[in-house]
């Protein structure tokens, strides 16, 4: 597994969800490092759900590694932070950075 503090923008990782008791895949978007707190994931979650309208489909393109099982969506705006070490459990994949980039703008049109 890819070390918490080697993950970066573009990472796809198992993580626990915040609205669940059961994982999920989320996209990496930022990982700032505080000087208190040290590491924070900043993600949004990734669904295998077709009727979220306004998700963005991913296509076998938009990855830089293998694409994940399943055709998945991203939820932009859908956030959520990481803390924590315990909150990832696997690297899966990581998406090209003029994907992310895009996923970020829609998530920063969302909250502004």
């Amino acid at each position: 597994m890819t070390a918490f503090d080697e993950l970066k923008r573009g990472d796809i990782i198992w993580g626990s969800d915040p609205l669940s008791e059961k994982g999920r895949p989320m996209l990496i978007l930022g990982s700032p490092r505080f000087p208190v707190h040290g590491i924070q994931l900043i993600t949004v979650l990734v669904s295998t759900k077709t009727y979220h309208e306004d998700s963005l489909t991913l296509r076998d393109n938009d990855y830089e590694g293998d694409p994940l099982g399943e055709r998945s969506h991203v939820l932009p705006w859908s956030l959520a932070t990481l803390n924590d070490a315990a909150d990832v459990e696997l690297y899966m994949t990581s998406l090209v950075s003029d994907r992310t980039a895009e996923v970020a703008t829609r998530a920063i049109e969302y909250i502004s």
